[in-house]
């Protein structure tokens, strides 16, 4: 199994909406798996079935709402987080939905324990979490889109970006929920070199054999 990575730099939400659908529309005809690794200008997404109440105080601010087509309730994106975009034919790799969540999650605790950062996930709310003197943080939100088996959206990790928006939304939709990222957590990375090193653990825990 080989995946196509690009690694754009900073992208507008939309334009990496239809870079996405191109890309699924070229596995629908049995084109090659591909990750989209980057940063995003400043935008709040909603998943398809999200509740509007979750944005708070956000829904009257500058930053712009977009409806989004995968699963989950709302994050925030925006300079200095990176965002994975995961587009995989699941019959191909020989997995289902909750698998793949589970491996991105996998990969995702794989890389920040090579930095030094003890993480784990949770089965009912995916994403990636990290302890802090007894306070839960979420370092990693995850929410994906499937379409005749092929999966597209993806995953989001918090680099060093302004976590001030996340204050105006109940994220991911729990209200407190803490969120951290890599900075805080004493690690300094740029988003470049964040993609360029989880993208091979990214690959190799996606294409892995099941047992």
């Amino acid at each position: 199994m080989r995946l196509d990575v690009a690694l754009p730099g900073r992208v507008e939400y939309g334009r990496a909406v239809a870079w996405q659908e191109a890309l699924v529309a070229r596995r629908l005809a049995g084109g090659r798996d591909a990750l989209l690794l980057l940063e995003h200008p400043p935008v709040y997404t909603l998943g398809r079935g999200a509740d509007p109440a979750h944005l708070r105080a956000a829904a009257s601010g500058d930053v712009p709402v977009v409806r989004a087509h995968r699963g989950g309730q709302v994050t925030y994106h925006g300079p200095g987080q990176l965002v994975a975009y995961v587009l995989v034919d699941l019959a191909r790799a020989k997995l289902g939905i909750r698998a793949m969540v589970r491996r991105l999650e996998e990969a995702v605790i794989q890389w920040l324990d090579s930095s030094g950062i003890s993480a784990y996930g949770k089965t009912a709310a995916p994403g990636v979490y990290v302890s802090r003197d007894g306070v839960e943080a979420k370092i990693a939100a995850l929410g994906l889109k499937v379409r005749n088996g092929r999966t597209y959206h993806g995953l989001a990790v918090n680099d060093a970006m302004d976590l001030g928006p996340f204050a105006d939304i109940d994220p991911c939709g729990f209200p407190g929920l803490e969120v951290t990222q890599l900075s805080d957590l004493g690690v300094a990375m740029s988003v470049e070199r964040a993609g360029e090193t989880l993208a091979p653990i990214l690959t190799r825990t996606i294409a892995r054999p099941t047992p």
